[in-house]
């Protein structure tokens, strides 16, 4: 009973910590100096060709300007009569995005073996198109993974007011295949010209968000007058803080931005690094569980965590396997002190492992970078398949019978947790 106690508590504080480390009961950070995209846009109404007249502006209000975790906004206004309104919707904070380019080339036939990074896409971002482009957007929904937000925003009409992510710094990296493999990221490459780091920002919202449907949605409604209406819902678990929304029927002619706030209050706690809320006690109570199967099981149960981090919350594959690796210490390092207690723990074969697994530590993190989160879980499947098929044909009593040396250690293992519980109890 004082084990489990002790193990509670452990599991308590490394929660707390890591909440801390995330800044989520910190004070707030100023946020990074907006890109030159979002300071245009905030500029709305200073654009290059000055309306000739009031029935060429466009204008743009909401009912509310706060929600809780996340409801519905109506955006209501203007527009020139006979055209398309499209409205963009972003928030003030940033998360990391990346994108490792290994398709071969169709005009040269190679594989250019180029990470395209940046840490300036918005945590949110989403353009509302009219309802009338539905068509189109179910078309390229339709194409599942190989969809493009460079093809659905040309056929849609929504390239002429993309903006926001336009112009965030994006660092690339030349790689080599060999250089892949390990993890590296290669050199630094120059910067890219304006249209080029337009076309990258569009593959990276891709992703970040993965799915069409979490960056466009046809909800505009436009009468022949040019006034429109728009029913927009924030999700929950999206995140705290500022959102602005600008609407435009071209890349000229665009409203003044409005803004709201969204906000989130304790259990939920904002994932900076995720760029998503969460309620924390879902993870908690799950890690709880999976460290008491996963310790038994000598594992430390960052094999479970991670599909299931991946499957149940909206959290960025990168972000899961870098926030596992402190919580397995935890699990790991009350396991080693309750293993020790039993003498169940080989120092000579747990060095030599824990060597390879320094060199493995170096190579990972880079990897994971490199890979979509299809390829993770597609990977991390099979390995757990293989696993799971190789420890089941290790219990079937075939393979028991042949292999005495392994029925000598089981009946050790078995000697020595008798021992234990007696010792124990006798205490």
């Amino acid at each position: 009973m004082k084990r489990f106690w002790i193990a509670l508590v452990i599991a308590v504080s490394a929660t707390l910590f890591m909440v801390y480390q995330n800044g989520a009961f910190a004070e707030k950070p100023k946020e990074a100096a907006a890109p030159e995209a979002q300071k245009e846009v905030l500029k709305a109404g200073e654009s290059k060709a000055e309306p000739a007249s009031a029935s060429d502006v466009v204008t743009a209000q909401i009912d509310t300007t706060s929600l809780s975790n996340g409801g519905t906004i109506t955006v209501t206004g203007t527009a020139p009569a006979g055209k398309p309104v499209y409205i963009e919707v972003w928030a003030d904070k940033r998360v990391r995005a990346s994108r490792f380019d290994a398709d071969v080339d169709k005009d040269t036939g190679k594989r250019p073996y180029v990470l395209y990074m940046t840490y300036d896409i918005p945590a949110y971002y989403k353009i509302f198109i009219p309802k009338d482009q539905k068509e189109n957007f179910e078309k390229n929904k339709k194409e599942g993974k190989k969809w493009s937000f460079s093809k659905a925003l040309k056929e849609t009409g929504a390239d002429a007011v993309y903006s926001a992510p336009a112009k965030t710094k994006i660092d690339r990296y030349q790689a080599t295949l060999m250089g892949s493999i390990i993890g590296s990221r290669g050199d630094l490459l120059p910067a890219m010209e304006e249209k080029e780091n337009k076309k990258r920002s569009m593959q990276l919202v891709k992703a970040r968000f993965r799915n069409l449907d979490k960056v466009m949605a046809p909800e505009v409604e436009i009468n022949p007058d040019g006034a429109y209406k728009a029913v927009i819902k924030i999700r929950e678990g999206l995140a705290p803080g500022k959102y602005s929304i600008v609407a435009a029927v071209d890349k000229n002619t665009r409203s003044q931005a409005v803004t709201f706030e969204n906000n989130i209050s304790f259990p939920n706690v904002y994932l900076g690094n995720a760029g998503t809320s969460l309620n924390i006690f879902g993870p908690f109570l799950l890690t709880l569980a999976i460290a008491i199967f996963g310790v038994l099981m000598g594992a430390g149960g960052g094999f479970i965590m991670n599909p299931l981090l991946v499957s149940l919350w909206p959290l960025p594959h990168t972000i899961v396997a870098g926030t596992v690796m402190p919580t397995v210490l935890f699990s790991q390092g009350s396991g080693i002190y309750n293993y020790s207690k039993i003498k169940f723990i080989s120092w000579k074969l747990g060095v030599s492992i824990g060597l390879a697994m320094v060199v493995g530590g170096f190579i990972g993190p880079k990897l994971t970078e490199m890979i979509t989160l299809e390829q993770f879980k597609f990977v991390f499947g099979w390995i757990l398949i293989i696993l799971a098929v190789l420890m089941f044909w290790q219990t079937t009593p075939g393979y028991l019978a042949k292999n005495k040396k392994e029925q000598a250690i089981l009946k050790e293992f078995k000697k020595k947790a008798e021992e234990a519980a007696k010792s124990k109890n006798a205490a």
